[in-house]
């Protein structure tokens, strides 16, 4: 299941978003996300959903490799489909003992699950297409009028720590499937 994991790496490849700049990828991921919190339609998830397949095709990243990357979420998503689906009241479809699926909740439940694809691939598109140091160059300086107000954001030891975080992560990643490869040996 650790291969599977998408999410924090980085996947070098020329595209459009491999070069553009890292506080255009973090404020068009933050707009993004807020967009699928706001979204209440079928309409908006469709749109949601175009912007995310073009944002896929500029990666030109495999859609096969970022799709790997959803076998990590599988049980919160059934989990959450699960209550949301059993828990909302409304028009029932069906009882089984105090288990009762409504209209409802089963609209509710699609709408969670898509939300939470969405998520995580447009979170993914951002970590395949920016290495950690781009990121964290990029939050800095996306954060540096927050300055003016006495946040230490240009603070030599939060950057490091930022650097050593997204540097342990990536390491971890690609160490992972050196040590798995070195398992399918034995």
């Amino acid at each position: 299941m650790l291969r599977d994991i998408t999410l924090g790496q980085y996947y070098p490849v020329d595209s459009v978003l491999h070069r553009m700049d890292p506080r255009t990828k973090l404020f068009g991921t933050l707009v993004y996300i807020v967009t699928l919190f706001i979204a209440d339609s079928v309409w908006a998830y469709g749109l949601a959903a175009l912007f995310l397949a073009a944002a896929i095709r500029l990666s030109r990243v495999p859609v096969k490799f970022m799709v790997r990357g959803l076998k990590s979420i599988v049980i919160l998503l059934l989990i959450s489909v699960s209550f949301n689906l059993f828990l909302t009241p409304g028009t029932p479809i069906f009882k089984i003992g105090f288990l009762q699926m409504t209209w409802e909740g089963l609209e509710f439940a699609a709408f969670m699950a898509v939300r939470l694809i969405f998520l995580v691939l447009g979170s993914t598109i951002l970590t395949l297409t920016t290495t950690p140091n781009q990121l964290t160059d990029g939050l800095e300086k996306s954060l540096g009028f927050m300055g003016k107000i006495g946040v230490p954001v240009h603070d030599q030891r939060s950057i490091g720590m930022r650097r050593i975080g997204f540097f342990l992560l990536s390491c971890f990643v690609e160490n992972r499937d050196t040590s798995n490869s070195i398992r399918s040996f034995r």
